[in-house]
């Protein structure tokens, strides 16, 4: 064997990395995703066993509310047990959920700020999902904890919980070219 000279590596820390991904998950909402399971589950059994003596109309009804509400329930906490952020150098995506769904990009040229929140509640937002308030902008809350807004330059927000928020707002203010929180702008 011959030994090669090897080559100097670079200092990985001086560079700046080309995607900040993060990530936010909620086990609280299996517990709702398993009472959609059930009525579900209630539903399908009324169908299948019922010796319909009561009438068909209060049995169908029954059954049709059963598995509406277990199909809601299921699909809509499922959708949002956990959240997946990806930033490069031109957008900011959101993804829900295990199949990635509602999705939400805000390319980073319709960025005009970026702030850390150290807690964003369900209850700020009126619930857990993807939020909409007036007052407020757009949310995707999956859990209580720390989040990143966004300050788009139409005068509307976006919010989004995510774990290690505050390094992605460091991230998206090196892309964009801010001054760092609590820095005076314009130096």
């Amino acid at each position: 064997m011959r030994d090669h000279p090897r080559k100097p590596r670079h200092n990985t820390a001086e560079a700046s990395p080309t995607v900040w991904t993060g990530r936010a998950s909620n086990k609280a909402q299996w517990v709702l995703a398993a009472a959609g399971a059930a009525c579900l589950a209630l539903g399908v059994e009324l169908a299948v066993s019922s010796n319909w003596t009561s009438g068909v109309v209060p049995l169908l009804m029954a059954v049709i509310g059963c598995v509406a509400a277990g199909l809601l329930m299921l699909f809509g906490t499922v959708a949002f047990v956990n959240v997946a952020v990806r930033v490069d150098g031109h957008a900011l995506e959101v993804r829900c959920g295990h199949m990635g769904l509602p999705r939400r990009r805000i390319l980073l040229a319709h960025v005009v700020g970026a702030e850390f929140v150290p807690q964003v509640t369900p209850r700020q937002w009126g619930g857990w999902g993807y939020r909409w308030r007036p007052e407020q902008g757009t949310a995707v809350v999956v859990r209580r904890g720390e989040g990143l807004v966004l300050q788009l330059g139409d005068g509307r927000t976006f919010t989004v919980t995510v774990d290690d928020a505050e390094a992605g707002v460091r991230f998206i203010r090196e892309r964009l070219q801010l001054p760092a929180a609590g820095a005076p702008a314009g130096g």
